[in-house]
């Protein structure tokens, strides 16, 4: 079996959300071994999002003015998204997503803010759970490939994932398949 076979995602920890009406905040924290410098790069740069991000980029994300089409992962078309701020290696935002980089030690405090519509908040959670977990085995130099959209429904524990985090924020749970709402 391979790596990405077996793996299996991390306890859930870091999370939270703000409510402002249907659109809430999405807040996830984590803690990398890696340095900020590292971590900016695999959050700017097309070939490296292309790795662990439920999306891909057709420009880096690195200077503040720039317009990137994003195509999320099963989204059927590409969103415009303009790069509002862009302070390497600290603070990067575009559209409904703000991170935030903070030395610690020789690694990085990783957090992400996303508005996303509150029904959907538990999917985007396990979602981006996925993501930073690839995303931390990318840069140890144990990649797995990309987990996101239907690939990330399919992982062992999906259920259970977005299962606890619903009852963690109070959320409603959306019927049907694995959905996300993402506005550019």
């Amino acid at each position: 079996m391979t790596d990405r076979e077996t793996y299996v995602p991390g306890p859930v920890s870091g999370a939270r959300v703000e409510k402002h009406g249907e659109k809430w905040t999405l807040i996830l924290v984590r803690e990398l071994r890696h340095r900020p410098e590292l971590v900016w790069q695999a959050l700017t740069e097309p070939e490296h999002l292309h790795e662990w991000a439920p999306f891909d980029t057709d420009a880096s994300l690195a200077t503040a003015g720039t317009t990137v089409k994003l195509k999320w992962a099963n989204a059927p078309v590409p969103v415009e998204t303009r790069v509002t701020r862009a302070e390497a290696p600290s603070v990067l935002e575009y559209g409904d997503i703000r991170w935030e980089l903070e030395r610690r030690g020789s690694g990085t405090r990783l957090t992400l803010w996303h508005s996303i519509d509150r029904r959907f908040v538990s999917w985007g959670a396990a979602g981006w759970h996925i993501a930073f977990d690839v995303l931390d085995r990318m840069l140890s130099g144990n990649p797995i490939g990309r987990l996101a959209g239907a690939d990330a429904t399919r992982v062992n524990a999906w259920q259970q994932l977005r299962a606890e985090y619903a009852r963690q924020f109070g959320s409603e749970e959306p019927g049907g398949t694995a959905q996300q709402n993402h506005d550019g």
